[in-house]
């Protein structure tokens, strides 16, 4: 058996148990595809990341993510905890303050600011895709959800490498009493061929300008406690329909209170490329190893 170095970081918060949890397997290289997906199978997280090192010219190493299902190219969290656990470990260092992460979403760019338990860290997301939804569709995930009143704008599916049918609902509280049917939502969700549903709305709250829930039943994720591609296509929906909240092209949102996990996900869209950058703190909760 290989002993292979192993960490669980939580991602968008200070502390420990709080924000979301991502499993980071550092020496991945050498695993077939199938371990891997027993792997992330058998830490049950939303999502398992291995690291191996980079094939593509200019990247510091390579990640590739895992659900409990399947492999994703891309998904936020599980980025920043990785890179975060990169660091700790040594195996790459940021140049200008700068990461290049690649990923089956091609070689993405990571900031790095600051060190230790100040650190932050933020990936700039692919370029976001957006889709229409049929009436059908979108009534039965209402149903699913347990909405009556219309969403405060067009629903869109919005593609940034998960896909996630995103939901602006009239407020935070509307979003945070949300009790959805687990098992018609993830019906919903194959018909509709989507990694799950994202609902936001506002809050006045002086720490976070939205109240953000992810669920995902059909990869096995109920809800997703903070999810940096949930946060990703709200940030791009919103810049889309040139509502994005506050002056700055960037904001807070509060994502896991339900969950008991609270987290915080800085969002800002790049005025220039309109590609949306997605990052925050993250935590150690677990250094150690795990043998294949």
């Amino acid at each position: 058996m290989t002993e292979r170095r192993f960490k669980q970081v939580d991602v968008f918060t200070r502390r420990p148990f709080f924000g979301n949890p991502v499993a980071v397997v550092l020496d991945g290289a050498g695993l077939e595809p199938d371990a891997m997906q027993r792997i992330a199978g058998w830490t049950n997280l939303s999502e398992t990341t291995f690291v191996t090192p980079a094939a593509a010219p200019g990247a510091d190493y390579r990640v590739r993510i895992f659900t409990p299902r399947r492999e994703l190219p891309f998904a936020g969290h599980p980025t920043i905890g990785t890179a975060h656990a990169v660091l700790e470990a040594d195996i790459a260092r940021p140049r200008e303050g700068r990461l290049r992460q690649e990923c089956g979403a091609g070689v993405l760019t990571l900031t790095v600011d600051g060190e230790g338990s100040d650190r932050r860290i933020a990936v700039e997301v692919p370029p976001a895709k957006f889709d229409s939804v049929a009436p059908a569709a979108l009534a039965r995930v209402r149903a699913a959800l347990g909405l009556s009143a219309s969403p405060g704008s067009e629903p869109r599916v919005v593609d940034v490498g998960p896909r996630w049918l995103v939901l602006e609902l009239v407020d935070a509280a509307a979003v945070r009493a949300l009790a959805p049917d687990f098992g018609a939502l993830a019906e919903a969700s194959r018909a509709l061929g989507i990694t799950g549903v994202t609902a936001f709305g506002r809050a006045q709250a002086a720490d976070h300008a939205l109240a953000v829930r992810s669920f995902a039943p059909a990869e096995a994720i109920p809800e997703d406690p903070v999810c940096g591609s949930g946060n990703a296509v709200v940030g791009a929906l919103l810049d889309a329909a040139g509502a994005l909240p506050g002056a700055a092209r960037e904001y807070v949102a509060n994502q896991g209170r339900e969950l008991g996990r609270d987290g915080y996900v800085t969002v800002r869209v790049d005025p220039d490329t309109r590609r949306t950058w997605i990052g925050g703190h993250s935590v150690t909760c677990i250094d150690g190893a795990v043998r294949s």
